[in-house]
């Protein structure tokens, strides 16, 4: 059974760091791209970050380029979101999923397996 878990996600002030985690199981990691998606309080699920299946190539959101970084470690089966410089505008709840295809993408439709996502609430 393919599952996606986020953990990582808690309460910080403006300016501090997180690590999301993202723990994947019942496929090996390596085959897919990955990516991190977020969604506000009243606004739709947007796209945060995505990893190609190797690591050598990641894509990110104009809103955390420079701040964010995501990783994976495919022998931990494990994809991160390191998260820095954190800002109110960047509460919402963040999701892990796994790409269809062996391309990485911003669209919610080119993902297949979500978490149940895991909340970040910065405060200022």
């Amino acid at each position: 059974q393919v599952r996606v878990v986020e953990s990582g996600g808690g309460s910080v002030q403006a300016g501090d760091s997180l690590r999301l985690s993202c723990k994947a199981s019942g496929w090996t990691l390596s085959a897919n791209p990955m990516g991190w998606f977020r969604q506000a309080p009243g606004k739709e699920r947007a796209f945060v970050a995505a990893i190609n299946w190797s690591g050598s190539v990641t894509d990110y959101a104009d809103s955390v380029k420079g701040r964010f970084t995501i990783s994976r470690d495919n022998a931990e089966n494990t994809v991160y979101l390191q998260m820095n410089t954190l800002r109110p505008e960047d509460t919402a709840v963040y999701y892990c999923a796994r790409a269809k295809t062996y391309r990485i993408g911003r669209l919610i439709d080119e993902y297949n397996y979500w978490g149940q996502g895991t909340q970040v609430t910065v405060s200022s």
